[in-house]
């Protein structure tokens, strides 16, 4: 049963990859009542800036468009397409086959398109004297073995630790590729977006918590992890070891020619490599 499924994960990638027409997006109107249509995006916050930033340049040019960006998690974009709520899932990881497999039953055919790359950064305070960690010494942060920045080389204060709730995609990855699937302590401490995340630990000397490389600024220190330094160019090559691609999802590959089709292949253009770039993230393409 199992590999049948990832025969139709693979079908559905192959479709995506080649462009082939599998059908509207889901919600989408006939040309006709395009003159009133409505654009609903529904995902991941760490793709949440890029969508909006999308939206904004195609307020402008698409007049008689209605564009809704929501921003509660890359779980409720998936769970949005397959319930036929949105148009377009943002979401900081691939579907799951549990997902296809519920979206299929429903008659829906998800399509992924990667519009960027990103990293996930491992932050904290900016005063916080420690600059690079191995990714066993974060696994031991976020497992409860060590509890002390000066353990690490920093100052004598208590870790504040920061996750990203379980249905981000951006906990996904993190979970996946540098906690390797262990479990976390139980004082750690979860919050629901990429601004919160940063906000904790900008705001809080001994915390460290983990957001997408658009979300990194002054007000936190981005730190090296295993020696390499999250910038566009180690995220972009693969160099950074939680590197990944950002999606939108489809129900189908949409109607040439159809605002969604417009939409979720504007970061093929340089202006939409501009926009993605602008927002800190990393474009496919390389004009």
């Amino acid at each position: 049963m199992k590999k049948q499924w990832q025969k139709v994960v693979q079908l559905v990638m192959v479709a995506g990859l080649c462009m082939v027409p599998c059908g509207a997006g889901a919600g989408e109107k006939p040309a006709a009542k395009e003159k009133k249509a409505k654009l609903q995006i529904e995902g991941s916050t760490t793709v949440g800036p890029i969508a909006d930033a999308f939206a904004e340049v195609f307020g402008r040019k698409y007049k008689n468009v209605s564009i809704t960006v929501k921003k509660t998690g890359s779980g409720d974009g998936a769970a949005a397409l397959i319930d036929g709520r949105c148009d377009i899932a943002t979401m900081s990881r691939f579907m799951k086959a549990k997902e296809f497999k519920k979206a299929v039953e429903k008659g829906i055919m998800p399509v992924a398109h990667a519009v960027a790359m990103d990293g996930v950064c491992v932050i904290v305070h900016p005063s916080n004297p420690v600059k690079a960690l191995s990714s066993e010494q974060i696994r031991k942060i976020y497992k409860g073995e060590i509890e002390n920045w000066r353990q690490l080389g920093g100052a004598n204060k208590v870790i504040v630790v920061i996750s990203r709730d379980t249905s981000s995609g951006t906990y996904e990855t993190f979970h996946k590729l540098l906690m390797k699937k262990q479990k976390v302590a139980k004082g750690v401490e979860y919050v629901n977006s990429n601004p919160q995340a940063h906000a904790r630990v900008k705001t809080t000397t001994g915390a460290i918590g983990y957001v997408g490389l658009g979300f990194v600024d002054k007000s936190v220190k981005a730190l090296k992890l295993d020696g390499v330094m999250p910038t566009r160019k180690t995220i972009a090559t693969g160099k950074y070891p939680i590197s990944r691609p950002l999606f939108m999802f489809t129900n189908g590959y949409p109607k040439l020619g159809s605002t969604i089709h417009a939409f979720v292949t504007f970061h093929l253009t340089e202006k939409g490599q501009e926009v993605i770039e602008a927002k800190g993230f990393v474009p496919v393409t390389n004009y």
